[in-house]
């Protein structure tokens, strides 16, 4: 059966089309558009008018798409900026009457939950421990895994959309603005570090000396993944289970932070959009790989679309983490 999922993100939407069987996952549409839901975002008055509008727009586009493959089932699901904002009911009353949509808020856990099934669906990996990363534009989400079982899952408000918003003034960025983004980057993952400990399980576990492995999803690490390959057009194929290595990650955080917005338009991996964000992208993966120990990761194009067919639509005969 044909099944449709919408991710509403804080600088992303996204749209899957894919048969599902119960037990095998095949995507036939993916569509995405960065309409930065979350720019200009205050807590004071929530979503800003014109973000919401791009947003609407591209919902409308999804349902014109969607109304073409006969799907049984659409399920669209909202997270970060639409979680916190006062004004959510006007965003997401807009939505189901001009685009027909019908949105789903889902909490930070919930969004963990079902990230990890997507990537899941995909990645290849012996390792009996896993840290899974899934950086949003308004939050980032941390699952550990011990073989196919959950052992803790933190969603954190570090996203990529405030993070720039928040620091990146100057063009290029200044040295001291990218030390004040490292630094709150680094309080943030030395605070979940502790808050995992808190809960009974080793960091240290969850490292590379140990044996683990870092699996990476969403727009940051798939363009990181794109621009490490050089790939002029890009490729889900190419991107799922890529290796990144820590050292190509620092060099080209390093390079991108140097240029202007103008230069790195130019950088044809670099997907359009994501200029300003790939930078506090970057620096929350380094953050991260320095914090619990890795040297590499695994790179999954699949998540949370991914996750929510697969959720919806049935997942008893679902078997995470093929060989």
């Amino acid at each position: 059966m044909r099944h449709a999922s919408i991710d509403i993100g804080t600088n992303t939407l996204r749209l899957l089309i894919a048969e599902y069987d119960g037990r095998e996952l095949k995507p036939l549409v993916y569509k995405r558009a960065i309409t930065r839901l979350g720019g200009n975002y205050k807590e004071s008055i929530g979503i800003d008018a014109d973000s919401a509008r791009r947003a609407v727009s591209a919902l409308e586009e999804f349902g014109r798409t969607i109304a073409g493959y006969g799907v049984s089932s659409v399920n669209a699901v909202a997270t970060s900026v639409v979680r916190r904002a006062g004004n959510r009911g006007r965003f997401i009353k807009e939505a189901r009457e001009r685009a027909g949509v019908d949105i789903e808020v889902i909490s930070g856990d919930e969004e963990a939950r079902l990230s990890l099934l997507g990537v899941a669906s995909v990645i290849r990996d012996a390792a009996e421990r896993r840290l899974v990363m899934d950086i949003g534009g308004g939050s980032t989400e941390f699952i550990f895994t011990c073989g196919a079982r959950t052992v803790g899952a933190w969603s954190v408000e570090m996203g990529v959309v405030h993070l720039a918003e928040r620091h990146l003034k100057s063009d290029p960025p200044l040295k001291l603005e990218l030390e004040c983004l490292y630094t709150e980057i680094r309080d943030v993952t030395s605070t979940l570090k502790s808050t995992v400990a808190a809960h009974g399980i080793r960091a240290f576990d969850y490292s590379g000396p140990k044996g683990a492995t870092l699996i990476g999803t969403a727009g940051t690490i798939t363009t990181l993944a794109a621009m490490d390959q050089d790939l002029d057009v890009y490729d889900r194929d190419r991107i799922n289970n890529y290796t990144l290595r820590r050292e190509r990650i620092r060099t080209m955080y390093e390079d991108l932070s140097s240029l202007t917005l103008k230069e790195r338009e130019k950088v044809l991996a670099l997907e359009k959009g994501r200029e300003d964000l790939i930078i506090p992208g970057a620096a929350i993966t380094l953050a991260v790989m320095d914090e619990f120990g890795f040297e590499e990761m695994k790179v999954s194009d699949a998540g949370l679309l991914e996750g929510v067919i697969i959720d919806r639509a049935g997942a008893d005969q679902f078997s995470p983490y093929p060989q």
